[in-house]
């Protein structure tokens, strides 16, 4: 009876994180992003010129579409739907209950996690789709306005704490999610359509979803976390790693994760990754995602390498950077001059079933872009990159190479890619023999010096 009690008690508290989350966190959703008309806006390697006669600065919210020539106009509207078309993995709540614990949500503490998958999601994304995808629905997600937003929230939180002290679940509220009339699209528009929900189904808020949040908790326990604690970008970066390795659908086989060390990318051991024989002597060649966790400098992030990050942010396979400022993750995935674009994970979205046939994808994409000076930025982050082939994985060895040294003004760079395996350079284990636990004693040890280095929790 009174683990019970417990039980009802974390429930309580987990409804009231999940409405007080959204009473601090709803307003950046309607909180305007003004962009420069002078300065091209970049994003995950794609460049957007908004240049007019007109100086000044203008929002990329629909309602100033108007106050934008024609020419233009087209440029916005392409940059809106590029981003909007990106995959958005915030918060939620009501969701089956994370094994070990009363947790419904994630609140107040999944945040990085939350970035993570947000990348992961990138990376499989130009795998299955390329980078010149888009959704073709992407414009007609409303932002609405911030008293809807306000109005919502009281609501939920009515609503929940009604529901927690009657011992009712708060009935699920769907969304408004229009029947859309079946264009007469192309096998490859289909083609794209389904790859585009099976990849968010991945990422799913259910236990047998292969990258999420349960899943990722999971993987979390063997280094020592559970539901609830802070996860940093090293950590989640190993964790995405494992994911992807015991991930059983057939789709994800031709995948592969790398997670540099101590700031190194062994150029053998991610080769390693990429090619594996199989039973007939054939070599079956993977892509993979290469993740790198560094620190942007001490205590406070480094105007040196802004440069480098900007240029980072410039490459057409580059799947953004987990990162974020001081108690709070981000997705960075572009910039515009000094400042940096990103998703936020703050908000509390309720619970979709993305097991269901046609479940809506409004939640899963961001309405409008968010700006942040990079020096605000938290200098523990993660960079990522996709690599198709090994020839891709070579090209962009050398051009991040060059982009290192020429960034770097100090004797060191950033990170660094070095030919040969990590075991040729005295490491005891090899990434490819690893232990059935989530890291090696090497990285566990590294792990404890990132994890008293990276973000302070909420």
């Amino acid at each position: 009876m009174e683990a019970t009690g417990t039980d009802e008690v974390e429930k309580i508290k987990s409804k009231f994180m999940s409405a007080w989350n959204n009473m601090k966190y709803s307003w950046v959703l309607k909180t305007k992003t003004y962009f420069s008309r002078n300065s091209p806006v970049f994003l995950l390697g794609k460049c957007y010129h908004f240049k007019s006669d007109e100086s000044g600065e203008f929002s990329t919210e629909g309602s100033n579409f108007d106050k934008i020539n024609t020419e233009i106009s087209g440029n916005v509207e392409e940059f809106r739907k590029d981003f909007i078309s990106r995959i958005w993995l915030t918060y939620r709540e009501e969701f089956p209950q994370i094994k070990g614990s009363a947790l419904t949500t994630d609140c107040g503490w999944g945040c990085t996690l939350r970035t993570g998958q947000m990348l992961l999601a990138q990376g499989l994304m130009l795998h299955f789709l390329g980078r010149a995808w888009v959704w073709p629905d992407a414009l007609d997600i409303e932002n609405s306005d911030s008293d809807s937003w306000t109005a919502h929230t009281v609501k939920k939180l009515t609503a929940s704490l009604e529901a927690s002290l009657t011992a009712e679940r708060e009935p699920k509220i769907l969304s408004n999610h229009q029947e859309r009339i079946r264009r007469n699209c192309g096998d490859g528009e289909m083609r794209n359509e389904i790859y585009h929900r099976k990849i968010i189904s991945w990422f799913g808020d259910s236990p047998l979803a292969a990258f999420g949040l349960h899943q990722l908790i999971e993987y979390g326990k063997k280094s020592g976390k559970i539901a609830g604690d802070w996860y940093g970008p090293a950590v989640v970066a190993h964790i995405l790693r494992k994911a992807v390795e015991e991930a059983r659908d057939p789709e994800l086989q031709g995948v592969t994760v790398y997670v540099a060390q101590d700031c190194t990318v062994y150029s053998s051991d991610v080769i390693d990754r990429q090619c594996s024989f199989m039973d007939s002597g054939e070599t079956d060649t993977k892509a993979v995602i290469i993740l790198v966790p560094v620190r942007l400098g001490g205590e406070r992030t480094n105007m040196d390498y802004l440069e480098f990050v900007k240029g980072i942010l410039s490459l057409e396979y580059c799947v953004g950077i987990i990162g974020g400022k001081p108690k709070q993750s981000y997705y960075f995935a572009g910039f515009q001059d000094d400042s940096l674009i990103y998703m936020d994970p703050h908000y509390c979205q309720s619970f979709v079933d993305v097991s269901i046939k046609d479940f809506p994808l409004e939640s899963f994409h961001c309405p409008s872009p968010k700006k942040m000076s990079f020096k605000k930025m938290d200098p523990s982050c993660t960079i990522g990159f996709y690599c198709r082939t090994v020839q891709d994985f070579e090209k962009a060895s050398e051009e991040i190479t060059k982009m290192l040294k020429s960034s770097s003004k100090e004797k060191y760079p950033l990170f660094t890619f070095v030919k040969g395996h990590s075991r040729d350079y005295d490491f005891a284990s090899s990434p490819l023999h690893e232990e059935n636990d989530l890291f090696s004693e090497d990285e566990k040890k590294r792990l404890k010096r990132f994890s008293t280095e990276e973000f302070v929790l909420l």
